[in-house]
């Protein structure tokens, strides 16, 4: 009885054992998922970002430099062509309105990398080149569709990250860069939805796809709702007073 007693002890203390070091083990790693995360968020951003005289340059900053390159590129040549096989005038405009404006933006951004001492790529992407030869290969009203949808999705995708960029760069030159390059950004937006070929329903489904889902619901019910009733004004907290009415100066009457 005494040895089975012991066995029965010990094999009992093994499994109290067993289920403390899981235990410890349990309470362990979410404090090392929120606590131990080296290598991400502000110790990402710090190891990727230089100091330059004109303010920190992040990852990002590069990355937004060079593709302002890279969308001159492949958009210079694909307004050339818009202007010469385009159907419609709005197309042909559109096609100017892309030479014009990254023929400043190129010149702006190599300025902008000599004065950073970057390098910046000579040549298109694949994926860009890919879109080339897709206009090359369409003809007539096929080709005013494809080059303005191409184009005008492509746009979107930039104009997020102009915005993003110009939101945080902490660096004077990027900053000056993400201001001309949202308004031309814009500007050939415009210009691409005015050909009337743009299919927004696709550019929305695109979006969503690629996008993750939003944190919370919108408040907002789906459908028509009736008016809300009449606003409430506020009321100001007890201890603060409205500043004076503004008064319009009496002028002299016309005589």
């Amino acid at each position: 009885m005494r040895s089975i007693n012991r066995t029965g002890l010990v094999s009992g203390t093994g499994l109290i054992v067993t289920g403390l070091t899981a235990t410890l083990v349990a309470l362990a790693i979410p404090i090392w998922s929120y606590e131990d995360r080296s290598g991400t968020g502000l110790d990402t951003l710090n190891a990727q970002t230089v100091s330059t005289q004109f303010g920190p340059l992040s990852a990002l900053d590069r990355e937004f430099i060079t593709k302002v390159r890279l969308a001159g590129l492949w958009e210079l040549p694909a307004g050339q062509q818009a202007q010469e096989r385009g159907t419609t005038e709005a197309v042909r405009t559109a096609g100017a309105h892309l030479i014009e404006g990254h023929t400043f933006l190129d010149a702006r951004v190599r300025n902008v990398a000599a004065r950073l001492g970057l390098e910046l790529p000579n040549q298109a992407s694949e994926q860009q080149r890919g879109w080339l030869t897709t206009l090359s290969a369409a003809q007539g009203v096929d080709y005013d569709r494809e080059f303005a949808n191409i184009l005008r999705k492509a746009h979107g995708k930039v104009f997020s990250l102009v915005a993003q960029v110009r939101a945080n760069t902490r660096n004077s030159l990027v900053r000056d860069l993400a201001d001309d390059a949202n308004t031309t950004v814009l500007d050939h937006i415009k210009v691409l939805e005015a050909t009337g070929y743009v299919d927004f329903d696709a550019l929305a489904e695109d979006a969503a796809g690629a996008a993750p889902p939003p944190i919370t619901n919108s408040p907002a019910l789906p459908g028509p709702t009736q008016s809300p009733d009449s606003p409430i004004p506020v009321t100001p907290s007890p201890g603060f007073t409205l500043p004076p009415a503004a008064s319009r100066a009496n002028t002299p009457s016309a005589s």
